[in-house]
């Protein structure tokens, strides 16, 4: 009776690891389908060169925002847009 117990017990104990096994391989390929994020561009206004969003310096003008390459073209092109 006590083999059958530690047997059946056994068999859950493997049965919960190989589930859990199991769902991190599948989370891991899913991730892995998904491939790269794609990330937003945005245009300098002066340079006219395509630059990620996320790393562009944003500058609010009149109201509307304006993203930069880098602070020579923000300066560049606030000297430009004064009369």
């Amino acid at each position: 009776m006590i083999r059958l117990l530690l047997f059946i017990f056994l068999i859950i104990i493997f049965i919960y690891t190989f589930r859990f096994l199991l769902k991190n391989f599948l989370s891991e390929t899913k991730s892995l389908k998904k491939g790269p994020e794609l990330e937003e561009l945005v245009q300098d206004p002066f340079c006219q060169t395509y630059i990620p969003k996320r790393s562009a310096l944003k500058k609010r003008i009149g109201g509307r925002d304006y993203y930069f390459c880098n602070s020579e073209c923000l300066e560049k092109f606030i000297k430009n847009e004064k009369p």
